[in-house]
């Protein structure tokens, strides 16, 4: 196992003996796990099928594409209201894990199978409005349009989402002035 997987396992506090069950289903398949994103992430056929955290309410099991998945158990949840591809499984307790063994086993395969017909997410054009404080800077400021023009489409999406949740424009312009500096970088919120 890769160091850096070994101690995120090693360290977890939260969900520790729940995140050790997933690990060790997962590890009876032919997911191979890398270190991304500061996490372990679950790897096949060249492409990047899920991840695991341990959240105060719950231990999940993420899926990137989870909206492909067929969900015949109806236990997939969108991590949050704005997510648009990736679906999680919760877990509470080990005894759970146990008990949906085979259902998890399930999605993971139909997961691998799909990277491995190279299936995609056919996401719609994003039809976000952007807010009136960061349409002024970007016509204010050649380099910030261009460097934020430049971003993948979720790290833009990212940027909107979190501009537009300030509901005043005091607070919006100031989101958008402290994220100046790593948008000019090219990087999106969550990275470092």
């Amino acid at each position: 196992m890769n160091p850096k997987v070994e101690a995120f396992y090693g360290k977890a506090d939260a969900w520790r003996e729940e995140l050790l069950a997933l690990y060790a289903i997962l590890a009876d398949t032919e997911l191979a796990v890398e270190w991304k994103w500061n996490q372990p992430v679950y790897t096949a056929h060249g492409g990047n099928i899920g991840t695991m955290w341990g959240f105060k309410e719950a231990c999940t099991l993420g899926f990137f594409k989870g909206v492909l998945l067929k969900d015949p158990e109806g236990l997939l949840e969108a991590p949050g209201e704005n997510s648009r591809s990736s679906r999680v499984l919760k877990f509470r307790s080990v005894a759970e894990i146990e008990a949906k063994e085979a259902v998890i086993r399930a999605y993971v395969a139909e997961a691998i199978a799909n990277e491995k017909a190279g299936l995609k997410v056919d996401l719609p054009k994003d039809d976000l409005d952007y807010p009136a404080e960061l349409v002024d800077r970007l016509d204010a400021d050649p380099d910030f349009r261009a460097a934020f023009e430049a971003l993948t489409p979720g790290r833009r999406r990212g940027w909107v989402l979190h501009f537009s949740g300030a509901k005043q424009s005091a607070t919006r312009s100031s989101r958008i002035d402290k994220a100046a500096p790593k948008i000019l970088a090219g990087k999106g919120m969550q990275d470092r």
